[in-house]
């Protein structure tokens, strides 16, 4: 209201210094009258702002806690700049700074384990939760969902050695072959889905699983296929061996449970993000600094690359 007020009580002052300086009456009033009606307008949409930001609860007043896990480049890793110091990146990263924006929120992001940020959400600790997430109704119990804001696949990859050995999940359904997958995802459901008799094997990072492929530790190993394609272009040796069927081909946030008002506001931003295209920018960005020098991990208490 202090607002409005103001914008009125400059429109009047540009109305008499106007007429003062000898412009015309009907001039200066429509002149008047055009720079009262645009200072309104932006008054109100910046109340309206202020007023959704305020009807949104987020765990910390004013911030936005978004929990995610750097090892899943092009979603989330951390890009080496040119003096080796690591900083948070990928399009989940600008999606998140985007949808705090939206909001007027300040955003923090806590760094854990993938299954980290399954916990982080399932104990109200943070508000989101960013990692590539599929909307998997197994997970309904612990976090809502919000509307898919990217699609991907999943596909089964190994080395360039073993492409034509490990090729089939016919190939691959034998106690005599390992296959990996990061506890707590997607990828581990479907290692026990179509690869049931399996040595399967989960591990916390997905860096451990392509460091595993490639000292033929692992045979084969499930992975979100864009995450694939960014290592692979660091590791030719790994080889992308075949698309996994997956009903949900896509990337949701995961939100805190029955926060209805962070829901239908989480939303509301992907909505605007694709619209306007700002994410497919992000995603662009990402893919490119992914395919330069990157950290994909927890840094250490210091803040460097372990």
């Amino acid at each position: 209201m202090k607002k409005k007020m103001f914008a009125l009580a400059l429109a009047m002052c540009m109305t008499a210094s106007l007429t003062a300086c000898g412009g015309s009456s009907s001039q200066s009033t429509q002149a008047a009258e055009t720079t009262a009606a645009a200072a309104e307008t932006e008054a109100a949409e910046t109340e309206a702002a202020e007023t959704e930001a305020a009807q949104v609860e987020t765990v910390e007043e004013g911030v936005l806690t978004v929990a995610t896990s750097p090892d899943f480049a092009p979603y989330e890793f951390y890009a080496i700049g040119e003096d080796g110091t690591p900083t948070l990146a990928g399009f989940d990263m600008d999606l998140a700074q985007y949808i705090a924006d939206y909001m007027g929120l300040e955003l923090e992001v806590v760094t854990v384990d993938f299954d980290g940020v399954l916990s982080e959400l399932q104990t109200k600790s943070v508000d989101l939760g960013m990692a590539g997430l599929s909307p998997d109704p197994a997970r309904e119990g612990i976090m809502d969902f919000s509307d898919i804001y990217y699609r991907g696949g999943q596909s089964l990859v190994t080395v360039q050695a073993n492409k034509d050995t490990y090729n089939t999940f016919e190939a691959i359904n034998n106690p005599d072959v390992s296959v990996g997958a990061q506890t707590g995802s997607i990828q581990l459901d479907l290692a026990n889905t179509n690869s049931p008799d399996a040595d399967i094997i989960s591990l916390p990072k997905v860096t451990d699983i392509i460091s595993e492929l490639l000292s033929g530790k692992l045979d084969a190993a499930y992975i979100e296929t864009d995450v694939a394609i960014s290592y692979q272009r660091n590791y030719p040796d790994l080889a992308i061996v075949m698309d996994v069927p997956y009903e949900v081909e896509g990337s949701a946030i995961g939100v805190s449970k029955g926060n209805a008002g962070l829901l239908a506001a989480v939303n509301e931003a992907i909505a605007q993000a694709l619209e306007d295209g700002s994410l497919e920018n992000f995603v662009a960005e990402a893919n490119e600094l992914a395919s330069g020098e990157k950290y994909e991990g927890l840094l250490d208490a210091q803040g460097n690359v372990q």
